[in-house]
């Protein structure tokens, strides 16, 4: 291919969250998902938390791709996203109950590995072991399925439809949770038995994500990747050890995709007009007081993925740099502006001060 064929390749467009998540990036991938092709995942899971309305219809997405609102829009659970199989279709039945009918347009790769519920079980268990310095997990599982992931121990989509190697897999990965946690109730054979039926019942959804995504660039299809969590939450750049499993930033776009840097074109970073975040660890622009309440009472500053209220401060524009530097944002879009409009005096972080060094 020339130069300049290169330089006209299409790229895709990336929606990612600048803060600690909750910035509203799901609204915006919304309306920007009316004038694209595709809608993609790149990471995280079901520890995600999108809410959209359309029509007065509110929809609750966690771990599917926003994009299933525009009903002419394929959607796909890209290879870094870990899936827990029945939540998957626990979502997707909630969303076709309010009439969105997602056949032939939501697909998963066959790359992504699963979350079981032993995943879910040891989330509690390694919270309940760091004590008060627990980091504030969704306990979905996340985590533990990331790590069965980096250990090589982790069990795939594909390992499905061998599912002699599946049940190899699965009794070896659950006896070495056995090992590590003592003999914690879970039922192997029930588990065993619904994975058959839920492979079957996932077949018509699994594809090669990898050559899906190349062949529509190829075709000339506009493709919005929709990032989960936020920037800060990353596993390597965020408010280490309290952040998800996962590479949250535009690195996670070509890790989680097979996506290379050069066909990466837009990257808009959302941001809201303060900040918040749910769980522990640090948050230099945190109010405690009754002005942060008002800001999570006007706000609605409530959990999707769990209820649990967020913490709330005003906007950050330190954490905003360092996002920008990391992220490389081509645009920034600032949301929530009106919930401010009730203060008569609002405020910025423009600098810390640490030992009387700022």
């Amino acid at each position: 291919m020339s130069p300049s064929a290169e330089n006209n390749a299409n790229k895709v467009s990336v929606v990612l969250g600048t803060q600690w998540g909750d910035e509203g990036k799901g609204k915006l991938v919304d309306i920007l998902a009316q004038d694209i092709d595709v809608c993609v995942r790149c990471q995280g899971g079901n520890n995600a938390g999108h809410t959209i309305v359309v029509s007065g219809v509110k929809y609750a997405f966690h771990m599917l791709p926003s994009g299933l609102v525009n009903m002419a829009c394929i959607s796909v659970v890209g290879s870094g996203v870990v899936v827990h199989l029945p939540s998957f279709f626990e979502e997707l039945e909630d969303l076709q109950k309010q009439g969105l009918d997602c056949d032939n347009r939501l697909f998963i790769s066959d790359r992504c590995h699963l979350v079981f519920d032993f995943h879910q079980i040891v989330d509690g268990m390694k919270e309940g072991e760091l004590g008060r310095g627990s980091i504030g997990t969704t306990k979905k599982g996340i985590g533990p399925a990331y790590s069965s992931k980096a250990s090589r121990s982790g069990i795939r989509v594909h390992h499905l439809y061998h599912f002699d190697e599946f049940e190899k897999r699965f009794r070896s990965i659950v006896a070495a949770r056995y090992r590590r946690y003592g003999n914690f109730e879970y039922d192997v054979e029930a588990e065993l038995s619904r994975y058959r039926q839920l492979a079957e019942r996932l077949r018509p959804f699994v594809i090669d994500s990898v050559e899906f995504l190349h062949t529509k660039l190829r075709e000339g299809k506009r493709i919005l990747v929709e990032g989960a969590n936020a920037l800060m939450l990353d596993i390597d750049f965020g408010t280490y050890p309290f952040v998800t499993s996962s590479n949250t930033g535009v690195g996670g776009v070509c890790t989680g995709l097979g996506i290379p840097p050069n066909k990466i074109g837009n990257v808009i970073g959302v941001a809201k007009a303060y900040t918040t975040r749910v769980g522990g660890g640090p948050f230099p622009s945190e109010l405690t007081d009754e002005v942060g309440q008002k800001l999570r009472d006007v706000g609605a500053e409530y959990g999707v993925t769990t209820g649990r209220p967020r913490r709330c401060g005003w906007l950050d524009l330190v954490v905003l740099r360092y996002s920008t530097m990391i992220n490389g944002y081509t645009s920034l879009n600032l949301t929530k502006l009106d919930v401010l409009d009730v203060f008569d005096e609002i405020k910025v972080a423009v600098s810390y001060t640490i030992n009387g060094k700022e």
